[in-house]
Order: C-alpha cells, then structure tokens, then sequence
C-alpha cells in the first residue's frame, strides 16, 4: 500500500464558502451523511489516528475543516448533512455553503462521496451527485461500513448502486470501503494521489 505522502494538518474552518482559504493550488472534498463514517473514511485514507475528528454524536461537522498538506494542496471535510439534529435554517445554511463550494471553487478537483453501504443514495446524496454533475466535478463514492455485510451482500450492494447510477445517468467511481478492516483503503488512497497530482509533482522534482 502507498503511504499518504505527508501529515496532513487543520488549516481553517469556514462557514461561508467565502470564508475559505485563497482559490489556487488544488483541493479534494469529502462530503456524506452524518453517521456514515466519513471522518474514519478520512483518517483512513490519509494513514492518520485523529486528523478529523470522530464523534458519536452525528452532526458535528459543522463547517467546511480544510486541511493543509504542502502549502499547495488541501483536503476539505464538507459538513455533515441530513441526519444531524440542528435546526432547519443551519441545515439550509450548510446547503447554501456545499453548493456554492461545490460548483464555484477552481481549485477543487474532485469529490469523495460517502455513503453506508446499507443506506445509499439518499435524497441529499442525490443532491450533492447533482451538484457535481453541474460544475462538472469528479466524483468518487466511497460505500462505507462493508465490514456489516457479508462479502455477498456487499457485493450485492455495490453492484445495486452501481445500476442506480447508471439508470440516473450519473458517472461516478465507487466502491466498497471498510475503515475498521481496511478493506478499499489503498484504492480510495489512490484516487486521492491521482487527483492531487502526486505522482507528477514528486516526477518534476
């Protein structure tokens, strides 16, 4: 497996899509449901414990938490949505502030998308799905928690999702993904390197 090639550390956390950091260099988002892993799905990925923070209460990421990897490349953990136990009118800020991100941010170059394997394509999964095929963003879907299923109805999940997809007309990557096995981990890595131009960069150096 290829390591994550730096220790990734918390930059700023921004409200607003205008709140972010200047828009040059390049970025990868992580966006998802509350309470479907993603935090665990990031730490995994980048090799590290406790680089976005994991809690039992769903709901409290709460901004859009960008992380800085080298002065010119960043991860973005996107909030939280659809389950989390906040009044409606944040919900619908943190709405605002993913589809602004989203579809207005030169720097982004992709978007993980994670869902539970049990519970996929929920309607603000949709959403975002949506939202990138607008601004013509790379997806990447992540089906979390495949360690809950046997291999087989895992497998069945995947390639359930994979139908829907198609049948919507939508073109994503996706796979399955365990954080707590590990299982999918060094594919979603490279994705992650692919889209941040690692391999090319560490080649011009």
């Amino acid at each position: 497996m290829r390591d994550f090639p730096v220790n990734p550390s918390y930059l700023l956390s921004a409200h607003r899509a205008d709140q972010a950091p200047p828009d040059r260099g390049l970025e990868l988002a992580f966006a998802g449901r509350s309470n479907v892993g993603k935090s665990s799905a990031i730490n995994a990925i980048c090799g590290r414990n406790a680089l976005a923070r994991i809690s039992k209460t769903p709901g409290r990421t709460q901004a859009l938490n960008f992380f800085d990897l080298d002065g010119r490349r960043r991860l973005v953990d996107m909030p939280g949505y659809g389950y989390a136990k906040v009044p409606l009118a944040m919900k619908r800020r943190w709405e605002r502030s993913m589809e602004e991100y989203l579809q207005g941010r030169e720097s982004l170059r992709g978007l993980i998308l994670i869902m539970d394997v049990r519970h996929p394509l929920k309607p603000f999964d949709r959403q975002i799905l949506h939202w990138a095929e607008a601004a013509a963003m790379p997806v990447h879907i992540l089906l979390t928690k495949a360690d809950k299923l046997s291999r087989n109805k895992a497998a069945a999940a995947l390639a359930a999702v994979r139908r829907e997809l198609k049948a919507i007309e939508v073109v994503a990557g996706i796979q399955l993904f365990s954080a707590l096995n590990k299982a999918g981990v060094e594919e979603a890595r490279e994705r992650v390197l692919d889209w941040l131009e690692w391999d090319a960069a560490q080649a011009e150096a």
